[in-house]
């Protein structure tokens, strides 16, 4: 883009339709995005979480990404060679799922009706059409990451890094098949890990059922919440020190309407506070059940099967639902009358985290991951400090999780993903697993092997993309360059599924942790603190906000006062105030050119001290605190606080003060103190843009395109240094005082209403020196807060008649009444405000001192109304003392 300063190049008003197109199209065609190895710049490298081709994006990934891009941005402007890893995720549950419901909606078909190979390509179909749109709104987002690197986890260079790993691990013995209890989805039709599990309160049944002893009459009482699996008990337990049973240990009992006797043992893991004290053991549906089997070698009876249907082990309830046959055996528990009581029980159900259904624990021949050899490396890499989480709080998630893990099951029952490179010999029961399809078995040489037809939990893949996108196994100068990465911008609930497995799987096959820094964010609430759901209706879609606010004023509002690690509310006035904070840098910059067009030799740069006025140093020394502030609150990566840091000083102290300031000596005919003043307004603009532009891009570029420095791109600009601003503390004391006595006598004309056009005189009480800071500067007193005359009264001399009073540092000061409004009508508005006041403070002192009000009332209720009654105390305070002051008093 060719720059074409001046006031001129740019429209009255920003309007970010006509803008952010042609400026996203100006940083592609530069190259901005692109990341070389190149070994004169340290890398800066952050990994994309790829997000899934499921859908569209939604506002938690605008979060996500805005967040990366402020980082990226940032550090190329720092000079960094800055890697930004693009990509999407295939998702291969969740994608698999979308496309099945959409086959069956508006085709009438199923996966089975299609076949594998073509639902394949069907699926891959659905990945072209969403990953474009995903791509499309992260660059209407404004994310710069290197597009031309983006990877998808299924393409083949990362397919191969999958392949690659499964074969390693299941070489060193950490990858092995075998029949264990995992957790099923009967709705999606495939194995679960256990943090795929979600775990709901619900209210159910607590089943008290007589269990016969087998050796007399007597019975044992048990109680359980899932009765339809009394079917497939192998066993009873007791607690080995709970005295009320000892004497059951070693007897047997029958299970009730199977007539199977089954062996009464002890074992530590049963609670004596649940239930009766005594349990039954499922092995075949209860994962605790199942550890309990395993150590007293008790048989696994699977009674419920893969489609939810009993099993043939079921006998005469076989074929039900499971659903119809807890239903019937409560009746014929109860028929019989082996059924004493049913309580209504409080407990955690597991659900699938995709479809919510209720989750079946069976036992199923399944491929694992060892976990404990891969676990402790990668707790050692967090508490030692070569990954840091930020919050630190997180480390404690992630250290909790690791230390209790339990071995990973990768394998899915389904179609998309990554098939397992497993083949089986029908003929002598070889698994032979390999990078190629083997011909014969290398066992017994028989040709007929058939591959596992299961695919791999998409988190297999996930967990390998700081390095595989770097072209691992393949020795690459991308892979020692830029890996490992720098940071990771993810939200707290993937901490286990994603975080946990990129560290440990990156330690296990490259040697280093994956990244240094793991930055979490929370969850984008709605206005009430809900989260967004299309059940609820309170969604809100980022490309409908980017076409009404533009790109800019929602990463505006998703990051301002944006905390790490806690959640955040959607608030639709914060993406206004975003707009309106675009629209007063844009009026500022407009100002700012149309006078450095009036300058023809204007050059950028500073002048020397000895040419700056008072403001002029303070507005540098700011620039040098604001500078140094910025760049600490991006150490911490508290980017919610650096963006509030430039809002204030952008709105407040540069528009609000220094413009208005320095109005006066732009308009005057010395045209050095105008050129003086327009080199440190042109300043502090470019830093202001420099600053804010990770934040809030596109405005930013538009503006600086039009100005002096337009020569290049804001993107590539230098970010600012805090020493190239001169500190004045003087300057800051200085203006610091006169602006707090500029703002106190602005109140006082606000409390009595007199309009802005109105000029007035004031009377001071101050210090020598004090006296002397307002005689110097009394232009910007006159200026700003419309004062014609100003008179400076002794010490000792008594106050001024009708006059209201301020203090503001160390200086009181006077604003005399008579001759400026009508005194007779506001003393009657303050007595007025004053009764009013009164009587509030008599109802809140009545509501307070109710006992019932105060013990009944939700406590929030009670604290609000304290916070009223000393509010309304501090204004009643202060209406009597403007009146005494009127009064004369």
């Amino acid at each position: 883009m060719t720059s074409t300063s001046g006031e001129g190049s740019l429209p009255s008003r920003y309007d970010p339709v006509e803008v952010e197109e042609s400026i996203y199209r100006l940083w592609e065609e530069g190259g901005h995005f692109r990341a070389r190895v190149n070994h004169s710049r340290t890398p800066y490298t952050i990994m994309m979480p790829p997000p899934n081709v499921t859908s569209d994006l939604h506002v938690g990934h605008a979060l996500n990404n805005t967040l990366q891009d402020v980082l990226i941005r940032r550090a190329r402007m720092r000079g960094k060679e800055s890697l930004w890893q693009p990509g999407t995720d295939h998702a291969g549950i969740a994608t698999q799922r979308v496309v099945e419901t959409h086959l069956r909606e508006e085709r009438g078909v199923t996966r089975y009706d299609l076949g594998r190979d073509e639902f394949i390509r069907e699926t891959w179909r659905w990945k072209d059409r969403y990953e474009k749109n995903i791509l499309r709104q992260l660059k209407r987002l404004g994310a710069s990451p290197d597009w031309k690197r983006t990877r998808f986890t299924m393409d083949e260079g990362l397919s191969r890094a999958v392949q690659e790993v499964f074969i390693r691990l299941y070489e060193k013995g950490l990858i092995y098949r075998g029949d264990y209890l995992i957790n099923w989805c009967i709705d999606c039709g495939t194995a679960l890990s256990d943090i795929e599990v979600e775990h709901e309160e619900r209210t159910g049944g607590l089943h008290y059922v007589h269990y016969p002893l087998a050796d007399s009459d007597d019975y044992v009482l048990v109680a359980t919440t899932r009765p339809e699996t009394i079917l497939g008990d192998t066993g009873m337990a007791v607690h080995p020190e709970d005295e009320r049973y000892s004497d059951l240990i070693g007897r047997r009992a029958v299970v009730p309407l199977m007539e199977r006797e089954i062996p009464i043992i002890a074992d530590e893991w049963v609670d004596p506070e649940f239930g009766t004290g005594i349990v039954k053991v499922t092995p075949g549906h209860d994962p605790n059940d199942f550890e309990i089997g395993l150590r007293a070698e008790l048989p696994t009876v699977k009674v419920i099967g893969e489609e939810g249907a009993m099993t043939e082990e079921a006998g005469a309830y076989a074929g039900m639902d499971r659903d119809a046959a807890r239903d019937a055996v409560v009746q014929d528990l109860r028929s019989a009358g082996l059924l004493e009581r049913v309580e209504e029980h409080e407990h955690a159900v597991g659900v699938c985290h995709r479809c919510h259904s209720v989750v079946e624990p069976l036992v199923s021949k399944q491929w694992f991951v060892r976990m404990k050899p891969l676990a402790e490396p990668a707790m050692e890499a967090v508490r030692d400090g070569r990954v840091r989480f930020v919050p630190e709080r997180f480390s404690r998630v992630y250290l909790n999780w690791m230390e209790n893990i339990r071995d990973w099951c990768i394998s899915r029952q389904l179609w998309w993903g990554h098939q397992i490179p497993a083949w089986y010999c029908d003929d002598c029961d070889e698994v032979v697993v390999d990078k190629n399809e083997p011909t014969r078995c290398p066992h017994c040489a028989a040709d007929s092997l058939r591959r596992d037809t299961d695919v791999l939990d998409t988190w297999f893949s996930s967990a390998l993309w700081p390095f595989s996108t770097q072209g691992w196994p393949e020795d690459s100068e991308e892979m020692e360059y830029f890996f490992p990465g720098d940071v990771l911008v993810t939200a707290w609930d993937i901490i286990p599924f994603w975080v946990a497995r990129m560290i440990f799987t990156s330690l296990e096959f490259t040697g280093e942790v994956p990244f240094k820094d793991v930055l979490i964010h929370g969850v984008v609430l709605d206005p009430q603190g809900r989260k967004m759901s299309k059940s609820l209706g309170n969604g809100v879609d980022p490309l409908e906000v980017i076409e009404e606010y533009g790109a800019d004023a929602l990463r505006f509002c998703l990051l301002f006062g944006n905390t790490p690690g806690n959640d955040m509310r959607f608030h639709w006035e914060r993406t206004e105030a975003g707009r309106n904070f675009a629209n007063k840098l844009w009026n500022a910059c407009r100002f700012v050119l149309m006078h450095v067009d009036e300058q023809q030799d204007f050059a950028s740069g500073l002048p020397g001290d000895e040419e700056l006025e008072t403001e002029d140093r303070w507005l540098l020394t700011r620039l040098h605190e604001v500078i140094e502030a910025v760049d600490g609150y991006f150490q911490q990566y508290q980017l919610g606080e650096a963006l509030r840091e430039i809002y204030d000083f952008a709105w407040s102290e540069y528009c609000d003060w220094y413009i208005e300031m320095v109005k006066s000596r732009l308009a005057a005919d010395d045209s050095r103190s105008q050129y003086v003043a327009l080199q440190v307004l042109q300043s502090g603009l470019s830093v202001i843009l420099r600053l804010l532009h990770p934040f809030m891009p596109f405005v930013t570029e538009a503006m600086w395109q039009a100005g002096p420095e337009g020569d290049e791109e804001l993107i590539s600009a230098s970010w600012p240094r805090s020493e190239a601003f001169p500190v004045s503390s003087r300057a800051r004391y200085d203006m610091h005082s006169i602006m707090e006595i500029i703002r106190c006598i602005r109140n006082l004309r606000s409390e009595v209403n007199i309009p802005p056009s109105q000029e007035v005189a004031v009377q001071i009480i101050a210090g020598e020196e004090q006296r002397k800071l307002i005689e110097d500067l009394e232009h910007h007193v006159g200026s700003m807060a419309r004062v014609n005359d100003i008179q400076f009264l002794c010490g000792g001399s008594d106050r001024p008649h009708q006059a209201l009073a301020g203090v503001a540092s160390d200086v009181q000061v006077f604003l005399p009444l008579r001759g400026i409004i009508d005194l007779d009508r506001e003393i009657e508005r303050l007595d007025r405000n004053l009764s009013e006041a009164l009587n509030r403070i008599e109802r809140s002192r009545g509501k307070l001192a109710n006992s019932d009000f105060v013990q009944k009332a939700p406590q929030e209720v009670v604290d609000e109304e304290r916070r009223r009654l000393t509010e309304t105390e501090s204004q009643a305070e202060h209406l009597k003392r403007r009146l005494a002051e009127l009064r004369d008093e």
